[in-house]
């Protein structure tokens, strides 16, 4: 008897984890996140970790899809963001990007991180794959930023 009740519990977790994960992911895609692949390992080709991102003034916040994290895990700034290459997925590559996704490979000259949650530093290399249509929203507000700041070369 208490071995049914200890599965019963266990599948309850399970359960309601899924749930969580689902409710977190809707309610991101409705504030206005975009789904993106982002990868900070360049050396592996299979560090891919699909999530979804918003802007939010002058950051591009990420956040992971298999998290149960209330904020995001990535924080990019604007300022210092520069696009280096842009090309399409390699085979490999395919299992961990969005469909018909553009990979962005970026430089991020960024200060010593604000809080645990930034990311970046010194020319830190980073990948984002997106979709077109989010690619144009990603480059414009890559460029649109207010008048008297550096613009970053966007491709």
């Amino acid at each position: 008897m208490e071995i049914l009740w200890f599965i019963g519990t266990l599948l309850a977790v399970a359960a309601a984890t899924l749930i969580l994960l689902g409710v977190r992911r809707v309610r991101l895609i409705r504030m206005g996140g975009i789904n993106v692949a982002l990868r900070t390992h360049l050396d592996n080709p299979r560090g891919w970790h699909l999530g979804v991102a918003r802007y939010h003034g002058d950051e591009f916040t990420w956040y992971r899809a298999l998290s149960l994290r209330n904020g995001p895990n990535r924080i990019i700034q604007r300022d210092g963001f520069e696009i280096d290459d842009r090309r399409e997925p390699e085979a490999q590559e395919l299992y961990g990007v969005p469909n018909g996704a553009v990979i962005l490979r970026c430089r991020a000259e960024l200060d010593p991180p604000r809080s645990k949650r930034a990311y970046g530093g010194p020319d830190t290399l980073v990948e984002i794959a997106m979709t077109p249509d989010a690619l144009t929203g990603f480059l414009s507000w890559l460029e649109s930023a207010p008048p008297g700041r550096r613009l970053p070369y966007a491709s």
